[in-house]
């Protein structure tokens, strides 16, 4: 399964999470959103236009928004 987390730099819960989710040993592809305008668009889509990172979205169409779990 793929998984794609949006990040912005120097956040601490992306950073968590990217520490999580290596140890899971998970494979992300990292999006930053403040990179590119159309990385933005999916993270403001999956974020009801809240723009919560970390959100990671797994190719089964399961997400979380922000991390720890409950967070966002």
């Amino acid at each position: 399964m793929s998984v794609v987390m949006y990040v912005k730099p120097g956040c601490p819960y992306c950073q968590a999470a990217r520490e999580h989710l290596a140890a899971e040993g998970e494979t992300v592809e990292e999006r930053d959103a403040t990179q590119s305008a159309a990385w933005k668009a999916e993270l403001m889509g999956y974020t009801n236009g809240r723009g919560i990172v970390p959100t990671i979205v797994r190719s089964d169409g399961q997400r979380q928004v922000g991390f720890p779990p409950g967070r966002g």
